[in-house]
């Protein structure tokens, strides 16, 4: 009897102990990018939650009840920053009530404030110029050296908010910055003929990505960051790639192609579908087979 008591006391003091080896730090990631991230150096540590996928364009996100829930449990909020998630993850934050996950705290990272921003914008931006993003370019995770420095962002929190394990994050960031950096000199090697070619986008969602590489942008679909093509402006962007030899145009999972087929029937530029983020495709299972499958597919 004496033993059985001895069990159940030192069950309740494991379940009580928010460093238990029953528990685990609670990620919310605003995107699949972060999620993946997260998940590498957390290991069996964390328990992430990704609030979009790869199909969601997370400038247009609603804060359903569901991602609500989600965030009164979250001990780490991993987003871009930069006003991406600004339609809806600000209503989250003051809904949930946590401290932690606030913006400053300990347990919020926009990833944004952390790398060299693109596009950064010097003018004040108005309603008339588009869905732009006068801090600049929010899509940081397509240049790889920044999730780099993301990783050690993400480790030293975790070590922070659970200190016991502070040892197994800080390992798994070092694996994973020497795996990674192996793997960005292998696609540098791999995209030495990529650069200087030239690209349409839709959307500028590619900056980083195509600046890592070199890759010029000559022109994109949307007239205005966030405003659909129209005939007009797919008529200009016909008439502006004329010779330019332009190598493809580039969509996300998430976006349109109705103005990309047109194009490219009139042109003769095929589409290239990148996957975008982590679950873009079917290749997209983890950050090192997104890059892998978007290298590919620009060769």
């Amino acid at each position: 009897m004496k033993k059985l008591s001895l069990i159940i006391l030192g069950l309740g003091v494991l379940i009580a102990s928010p460093t238990s080896a029953f528990s685990k730090t609670n990620i919310f990631a605003c995107a699949p990018e972060w999620g993946a991230l997260a998940q590498e150096i957390g290991g069996d540590k964390v328990h992430v939650y990704t609030a979009s996928n790869a199909n969601q364009d997370i400038h247009y996100m609603r804060a359903k009840p569901s991602l609500l829930a989600a965030m009164r449990k979250a001990d780490l909020l991993i987003c871009s920053g930069a006003s991406l998630e600004i339609g809806w993850l600000p209503i989250l934050l003051n809904k949930a009530g946590s401290n932690q996950v606030q913006e400053g705290a300990i347990g919020s990272i926009m990833a944004s404030d952390y790398v060299p921003l693109l596009d950064v914008m010097q003018e004040k931006a108005d309603r008339s110029m588009g869905h732009v993003h006068p801090e600049g370019n929010p899509h940081i995770h397509l240049d790889p050296n920044n999730m780099t420095l993301i990783s050690k962002v993400i480790a030293e929190r975790l070590s922070e908010i659970d200190a016991p394990n502070s040892s197994v994050y800080q390992n798994n960031q070092a694996t994973f910055e020497s795996n990674w950096k192996h793997a960005i000199s292998q696609w540098e090697a791999q995209a030495t003929g990529l650069k200087g070619q030239k690209i349409v986008v839709y959307h500028k969602s590619w900056t980083y990505l195509l600046s890592w590489l070199g890759i010029e942008t000559v022109a994109s679909l949307e007239p205005k960051p966030g405003v659909p093509p129209n005939a007009a402006h797919l008529e200009k962007v016909l008439q502006d790639i004329q010779g330019k030899n332009v190598k493809g145009i580039l969509v996300a999972p998430f976006e349109s192609e109705k103005g990309a087929k047109w194009l490219s029937k009139k042109s003769g530029i095929p589409i290239i579908k990148l996957p975008f983020t982590v679950g873009g495709n079917s290749q997209s299972t983890n950050l090192k087979n997104m890059f892998d499958d978007t290298l590919k597919r620009l060769q």
